[in-house]
């Protein structure tokens, strides 16, 4: 087993609760990008677990999307296992994870997709552009210059990682909303 998590019952606990908890049904593809927000879950285990939930009947097909592409969501049976089960995991891990799947769930559902690049200059520094754009239409960009081609991939690593933070967080630092970090006494 592959997974940090665990055991595969521990990958169908945990993909359990994350479709129990966000309460209406998902492709596979979203299902498979909301599990992957964290490093716990590997996506053969994923697929193989989705699979054996299926046939267990812990989850369900329930109609499609726009695309044709078929919805899942969590059966009374699946929803009793993820109840019943959830104490094999951390409370920290699946509260966090349960965090992450929200917030990209937000983003998608808004038609949210990001740009990001680095360009090395002259002067051997980087300037790393990132850009949040809603339904075509640009909600977010700066530019920041770095020292270094590492720090330049770090940045743009954290920002396909967490696009919906960066975006949060950039604007709760525009609005002040962030008081102590201006170490206002």
């Amino acid at each position: 087993m592959a997974s940090p998590i665990g055991s595969m019952n521990n990958v169908k606990i945990f993909v359990l609760y994350l479709m129990r908890n966000i309460n209406y049904p998902l492709d596979f593809v979203t299902v498979n990008d909301v599990v992957m927000q964290n490093d716990y879950i590997m996506y053969l285990d994923f697929s193989q677990a989705f699979h054996e939930m299926l046939d267990g009947e812990l989850i369900r097909e329930d109609g499609v999307n726009e695309n044709g592409d078929a919805l899942y969501s969590v059966t009374a049976k699946g929803a009793m296992v993820a109840e019943q089960l959830r104490c094999d995991l951390l409370p920290s891990i699946l509260d966090q994870s349960l965090e992450c799947a929200l917030r990209y769930l937000d983003f998608k559902r808004r038609g949210i997709t990001v740009d990001c690049t680095s360009e090395r200059l002259g002067d051997q520094t980087f300037d790393v552009t990132v850009t949040v754009f809603e339904k075509k239409k640009t909600i977010l960009t700066t530019t920041v210059n770095v020292d270094s081609e590492y720090r330049a991939h770090l940045i743009r690593k954290k920002f396909r990682e967490h696009p919906e933070v960066i975006y949060r967080g950039t604007m709760a630092l525009l609005c002040g909303n962030v008081d102590f970090l201006f170490d206002l006494k």
